[in-house]
C-alpha cells in the first residue's frame, strides 16, 4: 500500500546536509511511527513521502526553498536587553524560548550579544541550507 496524505507509517529518517552533517536521524536508533498530515514532519517533507511503498529507501536532496525556505532577514530582529524578560538567560548560540501574548511558544537562537542588545533569529534552523531527506519506509498502516 502507497502512503497516502492520511497513511500512518513507520520508517526510519535522516536529515542532513548533502556533505554529511547530520541534524536528526533515526537510523542508529528505534524508528519513527508517526501519522501523515499530525505535525511530526514538515509538510514539505511529507509532500516526498507521498506514493512511496514499504520497504522502500530513497534519497531527497532538496535546495531551501523546497525544505525550509531561504533565510528571511526580517527574522532576526536586534532587541534591546532592557526589553527581554528578567529571567531569560543571555548566552550566545542558545536557543531561547519566548511566548506570545496569548502563551504560545516561540524561539530564536541569540545569534549576538552586546552590552545593551541581543540580536535573535527567528528562522527556521535549517533555513537557507540545502538538505538531504532519506528515508526507509518500514511500515505503512
Amino acid at each position: 500500500m502507497p502512503i497516502q496524505a492520511d497513511s500512518y507509517l513507520t520508517l526510519h529518517y535522516r536529515l542532513s546536509t548533502p556533505e554529511g552533517e547530520t541534524f536528526v536521524s533515526t537510523f542508529d536508533l528505534s524508528p519513527a511511527t508517526l501519522q501523515m498530515g499530525g505535525g511530526q514532519l514538515a509538510p514539505q517533507l511529507e509532500a516526498r513521502l507521498i506514493g512511496l511503498q514499504e520497504g522502500e529507501h530513497r534519497i531527497f536532496d532538496l535546495l531551501p526553498e523546497e525544505a525550509f525556505g531561504a533565510v528571511n532577514p526580517r527574522l532576526i530582529e536586534r532587541i534591546a536587553r532592557f526589553a527581554l524578560p528578567p529571567e531569560v538567560v543571555l548566552r550566545e548560540g542558545a536557543l531561547v524560548e519566548f511566548s506570545t501574548s496569548d502563551g504560545s511558544p516561540f524561539s530564536g537562537f541569540l545569534r549576538a550579544l552586546s552590552d545593551t542588545h541581543a540580536t535573535f533569529d527567528f528562522n527556521h534552523p535549517l533555513a537557507g541550507k540545502r538538505i538531504r531527506f532519506e528515508v526507509n519506509v518500514i511500515a505503512v498502516l
